[in-house]
């Protein structure tokens, strides 16, 4: 009984008609003397190890793509960071000015008091002398 249901099974597929799904790689090819069963037992196991490498493949070019993006990231930081810096010395430059100028102005403001005391002094003695 079995024999003759294995027989109605193997009749409804002709080996003929069994056409791989894909081609298979280029890496691999059947050896002499093996059986039908063998031949697509390897291409099948073959194949599922191609699909895997499809998609490892896959995710490598993603990550090329996240790397390059990365890069430009980076060189756009690196661009800011050199227009921070540049801003930051002219920052610096302009507060340096203002110090100087406050100190030129100080240094002048004592001057003229001293120059007016001295001559309150002239005036006073030259009043008092007269």
């Amino acid at each position: 009984m079995i024999e003759g249901e294995l027989n109605t099974v193997s009749s409804y597929r002709s080996r003929s008609n069994i056409h791989p799904l894909s081609p298979m790689p280029d890496y691999v090819e059947h050896r002499n003397g093996v059986n039908e069963v063998g031949k697509l037992s390897a291409e099948a196991v073959v194949r599922e190890y191609e699909a895997a490498v499809k998609e490892i493949e896959a995710l490598g070019t993603e990550l090329q793509l996240a790397a390059k993006k990365c890069e430009t990231m980076v060189a756009g930081v690196h661009d800011m960071i050199a227009e921070i810096k540049e801003f930051a010395a002219g920052y610096r430059d302009q507060g340096k000015r203002f110090f100087l100028q406050i100190e030129a102005v100080s240094l002048m403001t004592s001057e003229v008091r001293d120059t007016c005391e001295v001559l309150k002094k002239k005036i006073a003695s030259d009043t008092l002398t007269e």
